[in-house]
């Protein structure tokens, strides 16, 4: 399972010009599943996110997780984070999971997560969005559940 950790001032997501989710300060998650991800991997990324100290403390350091300055997650469902583009000019989308196995997996993260206090928006599986944000910094970091970055 891939992840982007983007810490945002805000942000939301719009379908068809009609915002559906929005946060204030906190974190957009997009998520990306792979064919072999499973609970574990689910456990990595909500765990990584609902701790990474990203948020600057009263020294200007980045040593406070969303939870420690009361912040939100938007998550987001994205596929295209399982692109090959070591190939040719067109990405492969093989490693992706098939929809079923990708929306359980996204819908276990965004549980875990709210399982574990954080408040939570989502984006919608496998609808055409459009995502607006202030990205705060700007800090963008990558995980990866598998460690192949």
């Amino acid at each position: 399972m891939r992840a982007v950790v983007q810490r945002v001032r805000r942000a939301k997501v719009e379908i068809d010009g009609t915002t559906t989710a929005e946060i204030a300060a906190g974190l957009l998650l997009f998520v990306g599943v792979a064919n072999e991800d499973g609970p574990g991997d689910v456990e990595y990324i909500v765990n990584k996110t609902r701790d990474l100290r990203v948020f600057p403390d009263d020294g200007g350091r980045m040593n406070r997780s969303v939870v420690d300055v009361g912040g939100s997650v938007l998550v987001v469902s994205q596929f295209t984070l399982h692109a090959d583009c070591r190939k040719g000019r067109r990405p492969s989308f093989d490693g992706a999971a098939p929809g079923p196995l990708a929306r359980a997996l996204y819908d276990d993260v965004v549980g875990r997560l709210r399982e574990s206090g954080v408040p939570v928006r989502t984006g919608t599986f496998q609808a055409e969005m459009d995502v607006d944000l202030v990205n705060d910094g700007p800090v963008t970091l990558l995980l990866d559940s598998r460690k192949t970055f």
